[in-house]
Formats: C-alpha cells, structure tokens, sequence
C-alpha cells in the first residue's frame, strides 16, 4: 500500500485540531505548518507529530505547498484543523492507497452548522480534492479560493470528511467580513460593479441555494446559510466597488 502523509495547516486552533489529528492519527507521517500560534495548538499538535513547522502566513495557496514540499511521502491528504476524517472515509482511503486508480480523489464534506448536519444548501456534497498524488498536483488559487490542480485522472469518494465550521452565526459573519475583504481586493481587477451586481447577484444565489439546492429541507439553518450566501455575495461586491471608487478619490 502506498504510504501517506497528512498535512494540515495551523493557526490558533487549541480547540479544534486534537480532534482533527486524531481523525487522522492512522496515517503514516502528519506534517503541521503553524502561522505563528500564541495558544496550546503547537503543543497538542507535537503530541502527534515530531514534524511541526512555523511559517510566518503567505498566504492559503503558499502555505499549503510549504506544507506539501514538507511531507515525506508521494500521496498527501490536506485537511483544515475544523475537519475530520470520518472512518468511512479512513477505511476507503486505505483501500484506495492499496491499488491507486487515480491521480487524486475528491472527498465529499459534509458540515455541521448550528447544531444539525447539513445536507443541502449547496454545502452537501460538497467535493474537495484533498487525497492526491504530489507528483501530480499542487495548490493554485488566490487568495481564498484555493484549489488542488490536477494533472491527470480525479477519482470520488464516498466516505464523509466532516467540517466543523462556524461555532455560531457570530463566528460565520466575522469569517465572511473577512473573506469578503480578500475577494474584493482580487475583483478589483476585473470590471467595473454596477447595481445589477449589488441587486441580483446576491437575490440569485439565495434563490440557487434555498430553492434550487433545497435549503429549505435544512430547516432554519438553511434558510439563514442561504440567506448569509446572498449577504456575502453583496458584501464582495459593495466592498469591491468601494475600493474602486471611494478610496481611489482619497
């Protein structure tokens, strides 16, 4: 069977990453790359692993290659400090790694969001490569969309990799007041935004996840995640319009 390195990418997280490398202990190396933690991660995390590294934050694409270019073996599982491999998804993994019939797999995340799974919204299944061959592959993006770039055959998986996300509605405004920011920066480069961006962009994508992607059937929790959805759609775009046309009149 072909061994495998776990990466996973660190900053403050005392609360969440024992779980999550403890989801994934079976692996056969697990590689930490911390931003500069001032609480207990760093000490959890070398509870585990002996291979814990501090990188000043470059950014999610850079950090996650440093983290790749530090691992030992030619198949790498990323995963973030709020997720867990599910054992179905351990025990398919391992299957997987026996015979490899591909170049990477994309895993289905499912997220636990307000104390209930959730199961539609546009959240579920929600595919991310995260098992691939290094090889292969490498993180490319900007900077909040970071995605794994293929060079071959992607496979599927089954098994669920759970993300624990937003601990509360507070934690989910302040994460997407956040990304918003970094998405404006980067929209700044196309287009000018008009009122149709601020007006129907954001009336779409809550009727694409409550109607379309039956949010409805995620009860209260999807009717706010669509509703969040639309929000963070108008936010990049008021905040990118703003860039362009307030700032630059300073």
């Amino acid at each position: 069977m072909e061994k495998l390195s776990l990466t996973i990418i660190t900053l403050n997280e005392e609360d969440k990453i024992r779980d999550a490398l403890e989801s994934a202990k079976w692996a056969d190396e697990i590689v930490v790359v911390d931003s500069g933690s001032t609480d207990k991660t760093l000490e959890i995390c070398r509870e585990y692993t002996d291979k814990v590294y501090t990188n000043k934050w470059p950014g999610f694409v850079a950090q996650k290659n440093f983290a790749t270019d530090k691992a030992t073996y030619r198949w790498i599982l990323s995963i973030d400090a709020d997720e867990r491999v599910s054992p179905e998804l351990a025990e398919e993994i391992r299957q997987k790694l026996s015979s490899p019939s591909a170049d990477a797999y994309a895993l289905p995340r499912r997220v636990f969001y307000l104390g209930r799974w959730i199961n539609h919204s546009g959240w579920y299944p929600d595919y991310k490569v995260r098992l691939f061959d290094r090889e292969k592959c490498r993180w490319e993006g900007e900077q909040v969309h970071e995605t794994v770039r293929v060079k071959g055959h992607t496979g599927y998986l089954k098994g669920d990799l759970t993300h624990y996300t937003f601990d509360s509605i507070e934690d989910h405004i302040k994460t997407m007041n956040s990304y918003t920011s970094l998405a404006a920066h980067e929209y700044t480069k196309n287009r000018p935004i008009t009122k149709t961006d601020l007006t129907f962009r954001p009336f779409f994508t809550f009727f694409k996840s409550y109607f379309l992607k039956k949010g409805y059937r995620d009860g209260m929790p999807g009717f706010i995640i669509s509703t969040a959805a639309a929000c963070h759609v108008f936010l990049k775009y008021a905040k990118t319009w703003e860039l362009k046309n307030v700032k630059e009149k300073k």
